[in-house]
């Protein structure tokens, strides 16, 4: 496996970044947009900096996300071994699950505030649903993603079912588990952010709607680089996770 230097894989998303928040920056300036409208670069950054409040906020959201996605992650990945290991409960519940995705969650956040309160428990539990659909599907696909040989190979030695999954199914759904877990963690930041939308006193959608009702644009964008921020953080160790452990089982299967 070869591994390219850091600058040679990013460069080019770094540079097409700089190079929209200077055209940014520019077409603000001299086309004299009024910033409440699309407030410069520059002007975003200093809020970010400038604003101590948003580290109270973020780490409240961020709380949020991560607890949601460990739940959704739990739920997908069990939920998904037992719909594998008895078929019937595939045939149950697969068709409502997948009706379940189609209620909008901005929808369900309300009655989930009124069931569970104000406090955290209902954004965790919206972040959770929304990041559970892609887990859960991804594991689904694979486990049943066996090789028929390898399997009539370990049915053919007596193995248990239990050694057929640990040996067999579960290290060969780890590529789908991890893109599942890819999804599910940047929709948890989705998920988090709803629920503190519809009901909330703190957190970065809470911000966000108060900064909407006084027209701080420059706090919203400021808010939204918190979150692009953090979804790319979660992604990118989910990744390096990934890369870690499908090399090792590359390496483990060479030797």
């Amino acid at each position: 496996m070869h591994h390219f230097p850091f600058y040679r894989k990013y460069s080019l998303s770094i540079l097409s970044v700089f190079a929209i928040v200077i055209l940014w920056e520019l077409g603000v300036r001299l086309s004299n947009i009024p910033t409440y409208l699309v407030p410069p670069p520059s002007r975003i950054f200093s809020r970010l900096i400038t604003t101590p409040t948003l580290t109270y906020h973020a780490f409240i959201t961020l709380k949020e996300i991560l607890l949601g996605f460990v739940v959704g992650a739990s739920l997908g990945i069990g939920i998904a071994s037992l719909m594998t290991r008895f078929r019937s409960l595939e045939e149950m519940f697969y068709p409502i699950l997948i009706a379940s995705q189609s209620f909008p969650k901005e929808a369900l956040a309300p009655l989930f505030l009124i069931w569970l309160g104000y406090g955290v428990i209902p954004k965790i539990v919206i972040a959770g649903l929304i990041s559970f659909f892609p887990i859960v599907i991804n594991t689904i696909k694979g486990l049943t993603s066996v090789n028929p040989l390898a399997m009539d190979l370990m049915k053919s030695m007596a193995a248990t079912e239990r050694n057929i999954f640990f040996k067999l199914r579960l290290p060969g759904a780890l590529p789908y588990v991890l893109a599942g877990l890819k999804t599910g963690v940047v929709l948890s930041v989705v998920g988090a952010v709803v629920g503190e939308f519809v009901g909330a006193n703190a957190g970065l959608g809470h911000v966000m709607i108060v900064a909407n009702s006084q027209l701080a644009t420059d706090l919203v964008f400021a808010v939204l680089l918190l979150l692009g921020g953090t979804g790319i953080i979660l992604f990118s160790i989910i990744s390096l996770a990934e890369r870690r452990i499908l090399y090792w089982m590359e390496e483990e299967r060479k030797s």
